[in-house]
């Protein structure tokens, strides 16, 4: 299974350690935002691999909204509870709680079918930082700290018009980015795509912090440094996407 070496369960409960968190967000995401480091000072579980688990624990529904609350560290005890109302609540023991997921419509727990929905959705994140953020800031002569960059969930959205859907791909349709003092708020929307055909709207909502004047001498220092390590994934044999 995709995610059988990215958690372990204990008592019930999922474990995350910083370096599977770290390996899915290399190997499966292609994401190599420092926050994911395990040496990380700030260091957080990817948000996708999140999602990930709540679809292949609860399935892909035809709707569905996920809203991130607080960022999680390595080896905290995880609990997934699920409201009389169908939401569902990923926590820790004491209440507190990092995801939240609002579902409604037909569900499917086919787990081929999740697998390639997942792998789609999650490889799109590898294509936010450069492809997708670099031009983006710039045109709005933006940028995040080239020491420490930013970049967080707060929301991602599906709705399907259907859920099986052979070799799903997204299309990125429309990127927005609104500037607020040092923080910017980041809109992605995408086409679902299969056999060529649209079956379906994904959209993601991202947090860029410590926001500052463009300077492309530093934006140029961020890329080499990403494909740097996106290469010596590929040598260490991580299956990064491109």
């Amino acid at each position: 299974m995709l995610l059988d070496r990215f958690y372990s369960v204990r008592d019930g409960r999922i474990f995350i350690t910083e370096l599977q968190a770290s390996h899915f967000a290399k190997e499966v995401a292609g994401d190599f935002n420092p926050i994911h480091d395990p040496e990380a000072r700030r260091f957080c579980v990817p948000g996708d691999l999140l999602f990930a688990i709540v679809v292949s624990r609860f399935g892909l529904s035809e709707n569905m909204t996920f809203r991130f609350r607080h960022l999680l560290g390595a080896e905290v005890p995880l609990e997934f509870r699920e409201g009389t109302d169908g939401t569902l609540s990923v926590c820790d023991q004491a209440g507190k709680v990092y995801l939240e997921v609002s579902r409604n419509g037909q569900r499917n727990l086919d787990e081929q079918i999740v697998e390639d929905f997942t792998r789609c959705y999650v490889a799109a994140s590898g294509k936010n930082f450069p492809y997708t953020l670099k031009p983006l800031m710039e045109s709005h002569g933006v940028m995040f700290n080239p020491d420490r960059p930013m970049v967080m969930y707060e929301s991602m959205s599906l709705a399907l018009g259907h859920l099986d859907n052979p070799q799903p791909e997204l299309e990125l349709n429309k990127a927005e980015l609104e500037a607020a003092g040092k923080r910017g708020n980041v809109t992605l929307e995408y086409h679902l795509m299969s056999a060529g055909n649209v079956v379906g709207a994904v959209s993601k909502r991202l947090m860029l912090g410590g926001l500052r004047e463009y300077c492309p001498d530093a934006m140029a220092g961020i890329v080499e440094e990403f494909y740097r390590l996106k290469a010596r994934g590929t040598r260490l044999g991580m299956d990064t996407p491109d």
